[in-house]
């Protein structure tokens, strides 16, 4: 049981911030942050901005199957590899916008649209991902209730290291330097973790998620070896679904990794909760589009069915209101909160060096 008069500490192995009990259960402060965003009228639906980003998404993965008709059996097709791995994570980006109702407010609407993006288009089970994307939401950096940094193959915290057996003991010796080159598989696990979860009592809907999963590894495989030769279709599978997995990878690690972790029995309202574990990433409209808004993790997690648009406005208004709290917030370059994350994750793989 927690002691309801001592102070808060949100700590990692490098960081603790401590703040007074008084403020710990202020449920006005994220009220006032909510009124002032209503205000400004960021939460409005945004037609037009989806109709024109999803519509380039899909010319784009027209564009590449075109493309890869046209080709042939040809090693150009690498190239066509490489666009349609890009195109593949701005789809995986659509999911999650439409996972949240942020194209539509409805959720009839926005289940269809996710389980035709994410398990026809892109190989991978909305509903699970759904389920495990809410759980991460409720509590992020939550050693033991935020998926995401379950100890499974890496480990995100002294404690998990120490407690870490088999293959994750040895990856997480090394897992700062592994960390890029097992972002390559990251596609493949997405899709086996979806065939896996058809079976699991969370699944809503496993004959309509299981039929539409089976129908894209049917045309994506059966496109391949029809066009390509054996070799050129696995090297295809290669450079596709590694720079999938990469790009993927690319755009949430930074939201999270190295920020702070809460512990069992921590405290927080549900404004520090999301601000003090998130990064916001900067760089303008280049990074916006190339991480969908994601960079602007904060304001996601404190608004999650805020259109994409909304977000560089209502950074500036939650950074304001976190200065007048004296809540820490923190963002930075995407080169730098990349150093971040690696600089905790090779912190927190320190035991199991020592232990070697």
């Amino acid at each position: 049981m927690v002691d309801p008069t001592a102070p808060t500490t949100v700590r990692t192995d490098n960081t603790s911030i401590r703040r007074p009990a008084r403020d710990r259960e202020r449920g006005s402060d994220f009220a006032e942050l909510s009124r002032r965003i209503t205000d400004a009228g960021l939460l409005r639906r945004r037609p037009l901005y989806y109709t024109v980003r999803f519509g380039a998404v899909g010319a784009a993965l027209a564009g590449c199957v075109a493309a890869f008709l046209a080709l042939g059996d040809s090693w150009g097709q690498m190239f066509v590899a490489v666009a349609l791995a890009v195109v593949f994570g701005q789809l995986g980006l659509a999911a999650h916008d439409l996972a949240h109702r942020q194209v539509f407010s409805r959720r009839r609407p926005s289940e269809a649209g996710g389980l035709l993006t994410a398990d026809l288009l892109l190989g991978m089970s909305y509903g699970w991902w759904m389920n495990k994307h809410t759980r991460h939401h409720a509590h992020p950096n939550h050693e033991e209730k935020d998926p995401d940094v379950s100890p499974d193959i890496l480990v995100w915290s002294r404690r998990q290291a120490r407690q870490a057996e088999g293959i994750a003991r040895f990856v997480g010796k090394h897992q700062a330097a592994l960390f890029f080159p097992l972002l390559t598989l990251e596609g493949l696990n997405l899709s086996f973790n979806s065939f896996k979860a058809l079976r699991g009592p969370s699944m809503k809907r496993p004959v309509l998620e299981g039929t539409l999963l089976v129908a894209h590894f049917a045309l994506y495989f059966g496109g391949l070896f029809t066009v390509l030769s054996p070799g050129k279709a696995l090297v295809f599978v290669a450079v596709h679904q590694g720079l999938f997995g990469v790009y993927l990878g690319s755009v949430f690690a930074p939201n999270h990794k190295g920020m702070p972790m809460i512990e069992e029995g921590t405290r927080l309202d549900f404004l520090r909760r999301q601000v003090l574990t998130s990064r916001n990433v900067r760089g303008g409209a280049f990074i916006d589009a190339l991480m969908g808004g994601l960079n602007y993790q904060i304001e996601h997690h404190l608004f999650p069915s805020m259109p994409t648009p909304a977000l560089a406005r209502a950074q500036d208004i939650t950074e304001r209101y976190c200065a007048e709290l004296g809540v820490p917030y923190h963002q930075t370059g995407l080169l730098a909160s990349h150093r971040e994350a690696l600089r905790h994750m090779r912190a927190v793989g320190e035991p199991l060096r020592a232990a070697r």
